[in-house]
């Protein structure tokens, strides 16, 4: 494939009369983790749910593999690809873990069928073990870190092309926050393309190959993410010192 796997540009996004993404654009290739970082309030996440199809942009194209998707609703995004894991996780409370998993390899068809879907739980279910002992158990029973990790294998199982992650991080011990990257990581190396908001730049700087950073809905900066790691005004912003300090 020629050109990014998933290219937005001169995005907007407005609720009423304020405009929270102001003419974002961004390119994502395949095989890539790309990071959003930026203060609260920056429309990261307004950037990522007009990308996933649970907003409507006012403005600009969203293209996955050449295809226009600027302002589909969430299950068109889905069916074509684009699979996004919202902040706050969006698990179904009240159903079991296993109901949520079995949801999430529905989304979209496997090439071989049900067997092929069975097997693909599977594998989820071995890279989060905390899930396997409570499969049984309401999601809604769950801790925010079991949550989280629900959420996120939920969304690998939707095949997407291009995975959406929203704050994955937010509201964790530390420990479960590095336990978050670690999966995330995985999840890359097995070939998953990824877009990463996340409020823990430092941590999105390391594992992402490129970032950009979002100010009052506008591009900042973008670039490497090696190199904006230590850009002395993004130290100065976000980081508290050298990123390698962590």
């Amino acid at each position: 494939m020629n050109g990014p796997l998933l290219e937005v540009r001169d995005l907007r996004v407005a609720y009423g009369h304020v405009e929270a993404v102001r003419g974002v654009s961004l390119s994502v290739a395949a095989g890539e983790i790309v990071a959003l970082i930026g203060p609260n309030g920056a429309g990261k996440s307004s950037t990522l749910n007009a990308i996933g199809g649970l907003l409507r942009p006012t403005g600009g194209s969203v293209r996955l593999e050449g295809r226009e998707l600027a302002g589909v609703a969430s299950h068109a995004a889905v069916a074509a690809g684009i699979v996004l894991v919202p902040e706050g996780r969006a698990i179904l409370q009240r159903m079991s873990v296993a109901e949520n998993l079995r949801i999430g390899a529905e989304a979209r068809p496997w090439p071989g069928g049900r067997e092929q879907a069975r097997a693909a739980i599977e594998d989820q279910i071995r890279r989060f073990p905390s899930l396997q002992r409570r499969l049984d158990a309401p999601a809604g029973a769950l801790s925010g870190g079991e949550q989280q990790m629900l959420a996120i294998a939920r969304g690998v199982l939707a095949r997407p092309r291009i995975l959406l992650l929203d704050e994955p991080s937010m509201g964790l011990a530390p420990l479960l926050v590095r336990q978050i990257f670690d999966i995330v990581g995985d999840i890359h190396r097995q070939g998953t393309t990824i877009l990463l908001v996340e409020q823990n730049a430092r941590m999105a700087l390391q594992v992402a190959q490129q970032a950009y950073v979002l100010e009052r809905g506008e591009v900042a900066l973008h670039g490497p993410a090696a190199e904006l790691a230590q850009d002395p005004r993004l130290q100065a912003a976000y980081l508290g010192g050298d990123v390698e300090a962590s």
